[in-house]
């Protein structure tokens, strides 16, 4: 059996076409703090780890979800919300869950990676080296914060252009029947 590279690494979408290639990409796991970290532009004006930008961190999950048809489950470290609840909660594609007293997030995504890894391949987003290399030791993979940000960008871009050229030709069928 050839050894695993220490740490896998792709950029945008390409992320996601490689993991397809291998076998099925179970669950994203998502390190919330870390990414809400790494993505000011969320809630522009807005404490970065506040509710009205994890309500947006989970509104963009949701359609990057919708978009992507893998599930995420997203963690936060603490026992709720630190500052007021967030106005999305969990939906079936979009889990979101926070660690209890005298757990951290980190200890769920390594939870989870181990008990996913029967069913298929996890891809972990964190920017914490040492979180990343334990999923790709139990057989998942990692993804940086900036890489994943960039390959829902691309993600959400995409499939905008291809609702607009879509309602173009649909409106353009429409005009001709009449």
């Amino acid at each position: 059996m050839a050894a695993r590279p220490a740490v896998t690494c792709f950029s945008g979408r390409d992320l996601i076409k490689n993991l397809s290639c291998r076998m099925a990409l179970v669950r994203i796991l998502v390190d919330g703090y870390s990414l809400l970290h790494n993505w000011p532009e969320l809630a522009p004006g807005r404490a970065r780890f506040s509710a009205e930008a994890r309500s947006e961190l989970i509104r963009r999950l949701m359609l990057y979800q919708d978009a992507a048809g893998t599930p995420i489950s997203l963690f936060f470290d603490g026992s709720g919300p630190v500052s007021g609840k967030p106005s999305t909660e969990s939906s079936p594609g979009v889990e979101v869950l926070y660690s209890k007293a005298g757990q951290t997030a980190d200890q769920l995504i390594e939870r989870a990676a181990h008990r996913f890894a029967p069913y298929g391949e996890v891809l972990a987003v964190t920017d914490d080296l040492a979180e990343r290399e334990t999923v790709i030791a139990l057989g998942g993979f990692a993804s940086s914060c900036w890489n994943f940000i960039q390959t829902i960008e691309s993600t959400l871009a995409e499939l905008e252009d291809d609702i607009k050229h879509h309602n173009r030709r649909e409106r353009h069928r429409f005009q001709k029947r009449g």
